[in-house]
């Protein structure tokens, strides 16, 4: 392919973080196959040393699916030059000072050389650890950027967010920053020093007390929650990364920096190759489940915008946003790349179309047979599933429990198995309740004026680099790439 067709990166060195993460894997490919002439991609990996760094990247990254295009344009052995010559990783850990390098004259280098730095770094647990979320999504932003600070040449930090740091509000919402100690409900001040010691005082009790690691990461995972929701978060994922937002904002003195907020990432729509996943994305549990016959019922609402977009189209909008932002000091800018504001598909739709792939397609269960599924039963408020979970479920397992109280010999652990499943049940539904009745349209105006500027840097660069999800036909999508994909690179059947 013409190097020329992306030629603001040409002779760059980029450090990427977040690898082997879904995204970041999609961004480097990117690079690579459209910009062969990039100088260097350090790719920051959570390794005890060079050797592992090196076998979890050929492990994790190169070996995937996903590079077989570049493999077969270039030949194995081209490629493997390529890779050589261009990629180095290196293992590191974003929460800890100058992001764990522990290689001093490795160090000093790559602060002479980097100029673009990329942080798609995160925990995605919806109910992480309270520790765990504060010192990957909130403190090491702040890491990376006092190392992108230190880069004699560095031009842009772009930060990889999520759309949903906005909480569980309605209407349309902005592509605007948050202010610092800024809360969803208004409710006092925010003060992210506060919350990191907050968090380990309650650590240090938990040790004090001799507590088991289960009880502990059970403590942490709670107290995550309790402080989202005292804040106006629906959950730790989105209030931890809000605070990394902030942080960022407060801190970022001259640097240029680029916050990218995707909305619910799929499988790529078109670059590489269409369909290609890896593991279950937000909605795609869903749609797995109902496959499998194992969702009877849900709550969502049907007319609610389900806000999808293609990995590769986010992927996309990260190389436009760094071609058009590097080196303009002290600008901050933020993206919504999603589709609710452009091309909305809702839950229903998305109901109806598995509904009739698994029909038509259905998996085959076990004993062989194919899985017949029903159209199944969507209740739109909690009021609704929980009745609905109550007189289906929960009245027939407290006759199961007088049963087992009265005769304990008998079949005593079915109860307490459908016991556990149930309380699964509702924790998931908690944990998903924002997202599947979630009422807001995310706005995406810079976006927009972006996809614009396409055309102002190369008329080759315009079909390489597409992410207007105006282009995507939702049938056609879910049911010929995404549910297929799903299949081939999840279920791997």
């Amino acid at each position: 392919m013409d190097s020329k067709c992306v030629q603001f990166f040409q002779n760059k060195t980029i450090l990427v973080t977040g690898v082997p993460g879904f995204l970041a894997k999609v961004f480097l490919e990117k690079i690579l196959r459209v910009q062969p002439d990039v100088k260097r991609l350090y790719l920051l990996l959570r390794s005890a040393d060079n050797e592992s760094a090196m076998e979890r990247f050929r492990n994790e990254v190169l070996e995937k699916d996903l590079f077989r295009v570049l493999r077969n344009d270039l030949g194995d052995a081209n490629f493997k030059d390529l890779v050589l010559k261009k990629v180095v990783p290196i293992p590191g850990d974003i929460s800890v000072d100058n992001l764990g390098l522990k290689n001093s004259d490795l160090l000093q280098h790559m602060w002479n050389e980097i100029e673009i730095i990329v942080n798609v770094a995160a925990t995605t647990n919806f109910d992480e650890r309270y520790d765990v979320g504060l010192r990957i999504n909130t403190f090491g932003p702040l890491n990376v950027l006092n190392f992108a600070k230190k880069c004699v040449k560095g031009q842009l930090l772009l930060h990889v967010s999520t759309a949903y740091v906005c909480g569980e509000k309605s209407g349309i919402l902005p592509e605007k920053t948050f202010k610092m100690g800024e809360t969803l409900n208004g409710n006092g001040n925010l003060v992210i020093e506060t919350e990191m010691e907050l968090m380990k005082q309650k650590l240090k009790e938990l040790q004090k007390q001799d507590c088991s690691e289960e009880e502990i990461a059970q403590s942490m995972k709670e107290l995550g929650m309790s402080r989202a929701k005292l804040h106006g978060w629906p959950n730790t994922y989105v209030f931890t990364k809000s605070m990394g937002e902030m942080l960022l904002g407060n801190h970022r003195e001259n640097l240029p920096l680029v916050i990218i907020r995707p909305t619910m990432i799929t499988s790529t729509f078109s670059e590489p190759f269409p369909g290609w996943i890896e593991g279950l994305r937000t909605i795609d549990s869903v749609i797995v489940a109902y496959g499998k016959g194992r969702l009877k019922c849900f709550l969502a609402d049907s007319n609610s915008v389900l806000d999808l977009i293609p990995v590769d189209m986010v992927a996309n909008a990260m190389v436009m946003a760094v071609a058009i932002h590097a080196g303009k000091s002290g600008s901050q800018d933020v993206y919504h790349v999603g589709s609710s504001c452009k091309n909305p598909i809702t839950f229903g739709q998305l109901h109806d179309l598995a509904a009739r792939y698994f029909t038509k397609s259905p998996l085959v269960g076990r004993d062989g047979s194919p899985i017949i599924v029903s159209k199944g039963t969507i209740l739109s408020t909690t009021a609704q599933f929980g009745l609905y979970m109550t007189l289906r479920y929960k009245l027939p397992l407290q006759m199961l429990r007088l049963v087992n109280i009265v005769y304990p010999w008998w079949n005593g652990n079915k109860y307490k198995e459908i016991d556990r499943k149930i309380k699964l049940a509702m924790r998931l539904v908690d944990l998903y309740r924002p997202y599947v009745l979630f009422k807001g349209i995310f706005d995406d105006v810079n976006t927009e004026r972006m996809r614009l500027k396409r055309q102002d840097i190369s008329k080759e660069i315009y079909g390489l680099l597409e992410f207007d999800p105006k282009s995507i036909d939702w049938e056609d999508y879910i049911t010929n790439l995404h549910i297929p994909g799903l299949i081939t690179y999840v279920l791997k059947n």
